[in-house]
């Protein structure tokens, strides 16, 4: 009798209809002759891997997309939910029977011609209760190698998987780019994704935002528990104690910076577990665990650099684990490396640019795209914590939400309990970046990070929330951080990257009861000369600023956060609407 997969594979070359099919074993003897093979293939006319400088950086190779291929289309994504409802307003809904039949349509034989890849993968430590089984068909060999990176791929995959149905399956053809016919469908209900027209990392690696966080959400709804947007790190303070935070912060605003910290406090250090996706349960002990379902980081490369991610560099040119790739950087002709904005003070004299053009210094453009990326996997990464493969995840002490906003929110504050948390992250106002579609340098409402990406009802999940909230029995303090405050001169007020690790320190303390706090309109914020300033050169005004409630700036901020709950009618849950209530009469509004 066929297995569940046998069936899923047979099920997909009929409607793919694929000249060959390969399925994937995760081995490394595959994965250089995957890359070989890439070397010599072609999609629209570029190659679609190329070599690059061994000793800079060892298993590194280059790939560039279409120009109009190269981040999330948040407008062509779709949450397919038997109701719109279901869906909310945070998501572009179709009804799953349309959506189906125009996704076969696109489908139906898609692959003719091409390789069908096979992947079965796991997301999470295939050891721990919390992962989870999947498959992907793709036919796209740099989407499959970059699947072998961010996931456990192969056989022990299919060995969690023996002959059940319990997988999520996903279904992915680049087809043959073209915008107007680009769609990424999801099916909750069904555990299912489909993608057409695009290789783009977000849109084509189903496991990471497709179904580690849309579905994921959907399913942590379902069963009790969070799929978020987050980084998981561990902090050693100098007696060895380690105390393991999550941190949400909307694509380009520091994540990844924050997950590979190298703190400046003398005898402090960060363990990385994750950089972008955690999944958060309830332990049997009451306390929420996290594990990172991914294995590797898909990063931007710009503004990454030896100043502002040490760590990053040396993972980039580890070897450890192979291949790892960058994607629409620019290329430096004179040693064939990859190069972004942000890498080295001086631009290189014989750039290519991501587009495969002569790069022109005197332009005002940059020579690599803004959402440039490298896929690298973790177990390259030299302060990956040894807890990361542990099965039941790492226990949470604290959750850190953060946003890009140069002014209105200040630099730290905590909130009051959990309920006090889970408001001030609802009301989360980010200026958008390039990893999106959209304008650059607009705010909009982000909540815990998660607006794109949360697979159902916002206004549910914020309930979800809460009701994590008193699932739990020991529940960690919730802060809110913005790096990104300016002054009336345009200038970063606080120098963020490395110094980030004194707000980290104060927040330990606080986890620990060894400082006090001073109540505000929004929250609680430090005691004077709680946070650890030693050999920072910042001035006493400059820090008063970036702690202080500006009331006039956080009238305004009400009534944009009005106006976003106004677009959940009634799935807002009143203990949010009471907070919100509660700080407009803090403000005299």
């Amino acid at each position: 009798m066929a297995t569940s997969i046998e069936l899923f594979i047979k099920e997909m070359q009929d409607l793919l209809q694929p000249d060959e099919v390969y399925i994937m074993d995760g081995s490394q003897e595959e994965a250089e002759r995957l890359t070989s093979l890439a070397q010599k293939s072609e999609v629209d006319g570029r190659v679609v891997l190329k070599k690059l400088n061994v000793q800079e950086y060892p298993s590194s190779y280059y790939h560039r997309s279409n120009p109009n291929d190269v981040a999330r289309t948040e407008h062509l994504t779709f949450v397919c939910t038997p109701t719109k409802e279901q869906a909310g307003p945070n998501n572009n809904w179709l009804e799953p029977s349309s959506a189906k039949e125009k996704m076969m349509g696109l489908l139906k034989g898609a692959m003719k011609g091409r390789t069908m890849y096979v992947i079965p993968f796991v997301m999470g430590t295939p050891q721990s209760k919390y992962a989870k089984n999947c498959v992907q068909v793709t036919d796209s060999v740099y989407v499959a190698l970059s699947m072998r990176v961010m996931s456990r791929v192969g056989k022990q995959a299919v060995e969690r998987i023996s002959n059940s149905s319990d997988f999520f399956r996903g279904i992915h053809s680049i087809g043959d780019v073209n915008p107007d016919r680009r769609f990424i469908m999801h099916f909750p209900h069904e555990n299912l994704v489909m993608s057409f027209g695009s290789g783009y990392g977000g849109n084509a690696l189903l496991g990471k935002k497709c179904y580690s966080l849309r579905i994921g959400s959907y399913l942590g709804y379902q069963e009790g528990w969070l799929a978020e947007h987050m980084i998981i790190i561990g902090v050693q303070a100098p007696d060895g104690k380690v105390t393991y935070f999550l941190g949400a912060f909307p694509s380009a605003c520091g994540k990844t910076n924050l997950a590979l910290l190298e703190p400046v406090i003398e005898g402090y250090k960060v363990w990385t577990l994750g950089d972008d996706i955690a999944w958060v349960n309830v332990g049997e002990d009451g306390q929420l665990y996290a594990i990172n379902p991914e294995a590797g980081f898909f990063g931007v490369a710009p503004g990454t650099g030896v100043n502002t991610n040490p760590v990053m560099m040396r993972t980039l040119k580890n070897d450890k684990f192979f291949p790892t790739l960058f994607t629409n950087t620019a290329v430096d002709n004179s040693n064939n490396i990859p190069w972004w904005e942000g890498v080295s003070k001086e631009i290189p004299s014989d750039l290519t640019d991501w587009q495969g053009q002569k790069y022109d210094k005197n332009s005002d453009k940059p020579a690599a795209h803004l959402n440039s990326r490298f896929t690298v996997s973790i177990y390259n990464c030299p302060t990956l914590s040894p807890e990361y493969d542990n099965p039941s995840g790492v226990p949470i002490s604290g959750i850190i939400f953060g946003g890009r906003r140069r002014s209105t929110i200040p630099l730290v504050y905590e909130a009051k309990n959990w309920n006090a948390g889970v408001f001030t992250a609802s009301i989360i106002g980010s200026e958008t970046t390039a990893a999106s579609t959209e304008q650059v340098g607009a705010v909009r409402r982000d909540p815990m990070a998660m607006l794109p990406f949360c697979g159902y009802n916002m206004g549910d999940y914020f309930q979800h929330w809460l009701n994590i909230g008193k699932k739990a029995k020991k529940l960690p303090k919730i802060f809110m951080v913005n790096w990104f405050r300016k002054d009336e001169d345009g200038k970063f007020m606080w120098p963020g990257f490395r110094d980030n690790s004194r707000i980290i320190k104060w927040m330990i303390d606080r986890v620990e009861g060894k400082t006090g706090v001073v109540e505000s309109e929004i929250g609680l914020f430090p005691e004077d000369n709680a946070i650890d300033l030693n050999g920072l050169d910042i001035k006493k005004e400059t820090m008063a600023k970036l702690l202080r409630v500006d009331k006039e700036d956080w009238k305004k901020e009400i009534v944009m956060i009005e106006e976003f709950y106004a677009k959940f009618g009634n799935k807002i849950p009143q203990e949010l609407n009471n907070y919100l209530a509660e700080l407009k009469n803090k403000l005299g509004v």
